[in-house]
């Protein structure tokens, strides 16, 4: 089974996937291979680089780059896997095709802001208004090759709601895993 796991940031994609990983998935990083190409790039990695370079990416080849890249990754090794973050429509329709079980995990702003500082890696460290800001560039972007993350959420087979405990959300993940077995 290959599930891809898209969301707003800070939603809980990261904590989704460690749960998967620890059920046996492997693991396959749109943000680790959009990072690969910042560092080689000579740029910083950030939030706006990873914007940046992931619309870039996605001009220069074509929209459903990323994702082509990371699923035959996934295929090629064999087994279950799961694909972080599509965030074009191209990539999230990309994987449907595939029969790809696409999951969305969202939570309210604020909460999801307080992970993000929480988190405080170089491209988390944004105050509130910035965090806010980057969001709703990234939600609805109408060009094919930038992110549309509100488009791909709408897309997704199952949504989980991370505001509450973390068995909560196991719960969330383990029903709609089921749903699609």
């Amino acid at each position: 089974m290959i599930i891809g796991i898209v969301g707003t940031n800070g939603a809980g994609k990261g904590t989704v996937v460690e749960y998967l990983v620890r059920k046996g998935f492997s693991h396959y990083s749109a943000s680790g291979f959009i990072s690969e190409e910042i560092v080689r790039r000579g740029m910083p990695v950030n939030r706006d680089s990873m914007n940046i370079v992931g619309n870039d990416l996605r001009r220069l080849h074509h929209p459903a780059y990323l994702f082509e890249q990371l699923y035959a990754r996934a295929v090629a090794a064999g087994g279950d896997a799961v694909l972080e973050a599509p965030r074009a429509l191209a990539e999230a329709a990309f994987l449907k095709e595939r029969g790809v079980l696409l999951i969305a995990v969202d939570a309210d702003r604020a909460t999801r802001y307080e992970r993000v500082a929480k988190r405080g890696t170089t491209k988390d460290n944004v105050t509130f208004e910035q965090f806010s800001a980057q969001e709703d560039r990234e939600l609805a972007q109408a060009e094919a090759h930038m992110m549309n993350i509100n488009g791909v959420m709408k897309m997704a087979d199952a949504t989980l709601h991370n505001d509450g405990a973390l068995g909560d959300l196991h719960a969330q993940i383990d029903a709609a895993l089921a749903a699609f077995k």
